[in-house]
């Protein structure tokens, strides 16, 4: 039995096309808690963060950042909750809402572990790196940025939202699923030493196998991992409410593997699951899909 905080963060600051702030409500609809104490866990959903208004927010705005005042202000808020969560032994489930957000869940669940001198495991399984800074976005877009900022890089407020130092280490992280990166983040990947698992990868060698060494890169010497989960990297014939849709993702059983492998390693302390866009969902698909799979990796098992 696992004691279970869900936090919405219902933001789309961080992207241009609108709808993810919709997202966690899309998720609960689907009787997740219900869902959830069925499988014996105790259950607090502990509501929304709040997200300012996208005509407030815009006074907050900075060049090559759209909206990243208003976006580190909810962040730093999302890292509070999720630190107090982990502390009172809670396992913190985020729905998002666009990626930005991970800049805060990530960064609480790192600054719990380093008050134990301990460090942070990331799997980030996304079709996209959100490697880029204020400086080498070309969209101004900040959910392209929340992996940049928790290893130190681009704006210091955001970059800093875990403490003085950088809230990840690069050696920590693992990206899976990538398959839409623009140039300044391929150059990122390679100069920041990042340990990257493309659909070219997941195609040659498969799911389990990327995965295994995902999960042993995230555990080598950490204290857990957490897992940054953009339903975005499900390909949009099978998941088509998302932020960002790019052809050609994993399936619905591959996604699920891969949530069961690391429920299995018994180091997950927490994760986010984002981007999902009821604007451009079937019949809340998406969201159904996304409920799955936090099911999947809290325990839930076909036998």
């Amino acid at each position: 039995m696992t004691s279970v905080r869900l936090l919405g963060v219902p933001m789309d600051l961080g992207a241009s096309r609108r709808g993810v702030d919709m997202g966690p409500s899309a998720v609960r609809y689907t009787d997740l808690r219900d869902r959830l104490e069925k499988l014996g866990h105790v259950v607090e959903d502990s509501g929304n963060v709040s997200v300012p208004f996208r005509e407030d927010a815009a006074r907050g705005a900075q060049r090559g950042a759209k909206f990243l005042g208003a976006i580190t202000d909810v962040c730093t808020d999302v890292a509070s909750r999720t630190r107090a969560a982990l502390e009172q032994g809670q396992f913190p489930v985020v729905l998002g809402g666009d990626h930005a957000l991970a800049a805060g869940s990530i960064a609480g669940a790192a600054a719990h572990l380093a008050a134990r001198g301990e460090r942070l495991g990331v799997l980030w399984v996304d079709a996209h790196g959100d490697l880029n800074t204020p400086g080498s976005s070309r969209s101004g877009n900040v959910h392209g940025m929340p992996l940049a900022a928790l290893l130190g890089h681009g704006d210091t407020a955001m970059s800093s939202i875990a403490g003085a130092g950088p809230a990840l280490q690069p050696t920590d992280v693992a990206l899976v699923g990538l398959r839409d990166l623009d140039q300044a983040e391929r150059t990122h990947i390679r100069r920041w030493g990042l340990s990257a698992f493309t659909m070219r990868a997941l195609d040659e060698r498969g799911v389990r196998l990327v995965m295994e060494e995902a999960i042993a890169i995230a555990t080598r010497g950490t204290g857990g991992i957490w897992v940054s989960f953009d339903m975005d990297v499900i390909d949009p014939d099978e998941a088509p409410g998302v932020g960002t849709a790019v052809p050609g993702g994993i399936t619905y059983r591959e996604a699920h593997l891969a949530m069961e492998m690391l429920a299995d390693t018994g180091k997950l302390l927490g994760l986010d699951v984002v981007e999902v866009n009821p604007v451009l969902d079937e019949r809340n698909r998406t969201a159904e899909i996304a409920a799955e799979l936090i099911l999947s990796a809290l325990g839930k098992r076909i036998l």
